[in-house]
């Protein structure tokens, strides 16, 4: 029996991954000036990154339950079991709108095979994640070797970032405006990681060389084996950035790989324009 893989929007993986076999999408939306998009489809990251620098503040919303409805029924109606991977359930309602929405298709279709695993990442850590997943399914792994990947992958997935201005993270409602207004006023640069899926502050620190220098420290810290590993980069349309915070990783740990990608338009509503996370297996 065939599986597919699926995974949303949120995973920070370029348009170009999904068109790809055995794996497919559902996008976030993204809403911008009164008009609604569908994250990769119809809006790119560029774009929402442009829409930020000129004072937009775009406010997005989950996969639609008509999207999961259509593409569940599919499933069920062709017999083939799927593996759905799902931004962190602490970070969008999406999670639990799959949940339901698949226990609504089994009443009809009673041998829909789905399982939704929530990732407790974001970005390109949940992208990594992904992108384990897809290479055990085109590797010829059994579909419970697949989903122990995955959930293996969710457990020891470490999220390092900075934002260059917390006002999204708290108009999203994602840290404390007391803490934004703070970070802003003495230009002090939050240093942040993802803790059961939720959004952790770790340190404060001045100045972006210092955060980098961080980062490096606690990548030694928690991470394992990094020589062996591809580690992910992802960037609030800033590459320079990102290819900067590359040479140190590399020059530090000598990894397997370094992914690099922008930022996508759902995640990147939140985040803002200069973000830099970091992320690999602890």
């Amino acid at each position: 029996m065939n599986v597919k893989l699926f995974a949303d929007s949120a995973s920070d993986l370029p348009k170009e991954f999904f068109d790809q076999d055995n794996i497919d999408f559902f996008p976030l939306k993204v809403h911008i000036e009164g008009q609604d998009y569908e994250d990769l489809i119809t809006i790119e990251p560029k774009k929402v990154f442009d829409k930020i620098r000129e004072g937009h503040m775009p406010k997005t919303s989950q996969v639609s339950p008509e999207s999961f409805l259509k593409t569940f029924s599919d499933l069920a109606q062709k017999g083939e079991k799927g593996i759905y991977i799902a931004f962190s359930s602490q970070l969008s309602g999406t999670y639990q709108t799959a949940v339901m929405i698949r226990d609504q298709v089994k009443e009809e279709y009673p041998e829909l095979d789905l399982t939704i695993i929530d990732s407790k990442c974001a970005s390109l850590g949940y992208g990594l994640v992904v992108q384990n997943a897809l290479r055990a399914l085109n590797n010829g792994k059994s579909h419970q070797e697949i989903i122990d990947t995955i959930i293996h992958d969710a457990e020891h997935m470490e999220h390092l970032f900075t934002v260059e201005d917390l006002d999204y993270l708290a108009k999203g409602g994602r840290v404390s405006k007391a803490s934004a207004f703070l970070g802003g006023l003495l230009n002090i640069k939050p240093l942040l990681h993802v803790e059961d899926g939720k959004l952790v502050p770790i340190e404060k620190l001045r100045g972006k060389k210092k955060l980098m220098r961080r980062i490096l420290e606690l990548m030694e810290v928690r991470g394992t084996d990094l020589s062996g590993q591809t580690i992910g980069i992802s960037h609030g349309d800033d590459l320079e950035l990102a290819m900067e915070m590359k040479k140190m990783i590399e020059e530090k740990f000598s990894p397997k790989d370094v992914y690099i990608n922008i930022i996508g338009c759902a995640i990147g509503s939140h985040t803002g324009t200069g973000t830099l996370a970091v992320f690999f297996l602890r």
